[in-house]
């Protein structure tokens, strides 16, 4: 493992009675980097996410997290990182930053307000501020709890299947926090079952199946493993999600809860 190397597993084993979760799980995650893991419902990625953020112990193996071992060294894991689950941890009754700023406050920072207001601006939240998040759309509410969970600048994020829920107006608007995320120089753990999302965002991707890491690299060097594609000349229809999106941009930036079709610009697109 180099110093550049921001989350280690190795051999993670993981089962629950008769059931083999984790069957010998290896990845590093380089730092500044996003990385995918992709796979089916069941496929054990949210355990693996469980054992990095020490919630619980492998059966066997190793993993550490900016260095730490998660199993001897839990409270420096646990400064390290950030963890956003499946579905958005904030407070409907209380406004954006009021979320935030409650959140600084607990962790004791200098100027909570300060902090809200920057991270306010940096996930385009500001418009929104001071209203109550029960009126946030799911793409406003997903991005706020990620928000909430820079607070502190962890240099290690986890997000667990971020977009699960949302329609596509909503996963477009976490995808471009996610990428200022990496720009912005923190790791990025994404653990995904949508293929088009973890090519989207991801530096490397690996794909999780019963238990064990068979595919592990970018996405350019996963589609060698196929044979070369056929050119084929044919007419390209727009896609459903294309046309709900064309058809909604005006709207979306009348209430400036989400981008236009040019907001599916990617991340690879613009190196």
């Amino acid at each position: 493992m180099s110093a550049d190397t921001a989350i280690h597993a190795e051999g993670l084993e993981k089962s629950y009675k008769a059931l083999d979760v984790l069957r010998g799980v290896d990845f590093d995650v380089a730092r500044g980097s996003i990385f995918a893991l992709l796979g089916s419902n069941g496929a054990g990625k949210t355990t693996v996410v469980r054992i990095l953020s020490t919630l619980i112990r492998p059966d066997a193996g190793l993993a550490s997290v900016n260095g730490f071992d998660v199993a001897t060294q839990a409270a420096q894991v646990r400064e390290s990182f950030s963890l956003t689950g499946q579905f958005a941890a904030v407070d409907e009754i209380l406004s954006g930053r009021e979320n935030l700023v409650l959140v600084a406050r607990l962790r004791h920072l200098a100027d909570p307000g300060a902090v809200a207001d920057d991270l306010l601006e940096r996930f385009a939240l500001t418009e929104a501020a001071g209203r109550r998040v029960s009126t946030y759309s799911g793409g406003m509410r997903r991005r706020l709890d990620i928000a909430m969970s820079l607070i502190g600048d962890p240099p290690v994020i986890f997000l667990d299947e971020p977009t699960t829920g949302l329609d596509p107006q909503g996963r477009i608007e976490v995808w471009q926090a996610v990428t200022r995320l990496a720009e912005q120089g923190t790791t990025v753990l994404l653990t995904t079952q949508y293929l088009e999302e973890a090519e989207q965002l991801a530096d490397r991707i690996a794909i999780l199946h019963r238990g064990r890491i068979i595919v592990d690299g970018t996405l350019a060097e996963l589609k060698r493993l196929l044979p070369p594609a056929t050119v084929e000349y044919v007419e390209k229809q727009p896609s459903l999600e294309e046309i709900f999106l064309a058809v909604i941009g005006d709207d979306a930036e009348d209430t400036g809860r989400g981008p236009d079709a040019d907001a599916r610009t990617t991340r690879k697109e613009n190196r």
